[in-house]
């Protein structure tokens, strides 16, 4: 009866998992859907247990990489606002720079800034320093060599 008992409670904790992890995931329903179908049932609690444990631990596979990714994604925004900043001899720091994203994406959380809006932010503020570089050394005198526009 005990036996009974504690499957159940690890049915019930993989069942929350799985779900935790779709929406972590942003599964829509249709992908959820077809994921369960594989396996030949329509709802995620007719799932037998080693099915679902199986289930969870390749969509955590696919959670740590989407983590992975946005980690590295992050650190690329801190870099290119930090080096914005020091070009513009300002001071720079974590909290500031992590301001400064979200402010621009109007994220209340760094953490919270999707990954599509991260890599505007890289490449917009990389194309700040290259313009600024480029206007700085077109003021100074120095020759640049500027793409030709509409030159076919």
């Amino acid at each position: 009866m005990t036996e009974t008992k504690e499957m159940d409670a690890i049915h019930k904790n993989a069942l929350k998992q799985f779900h935790t992890l779709c929406t972590k995931l942003v599964v829509s329903a249709y992908e959820k859907s077809a994921m369960l179908e594989a396996y030949g049932v329509e709802s995620s609690r007719d799932l037998d247990t080693h099915d679902l444990v199986d289930l969870c631990g390749r969509l955590s596979v696919q959670a740590y990489h989407q983590q992975t990714e946005l980690d590295k994604l992050r650190k690329r925004v801190m870099a290119a606002i930090g080096v914005w900043l020091r070009s513009e001899e300002r001071k720079d720091s974590a909290d500031i720079i992590k301001a400064i994203a979200c402010r621009a994406t109007g994220h209340e959380e760094f953490n919270k800034i999707p990954k599509e809006r991260l890599r505007n932010l890289i490449a917009l503020f990389n194309n700040k320093i290259k313009d600024r570089e480029a206007v700085d050394a077109l003021t100074s005198g120095k020759v640049v060599a500027l793409p030709v526009m509409g030159h076919r």
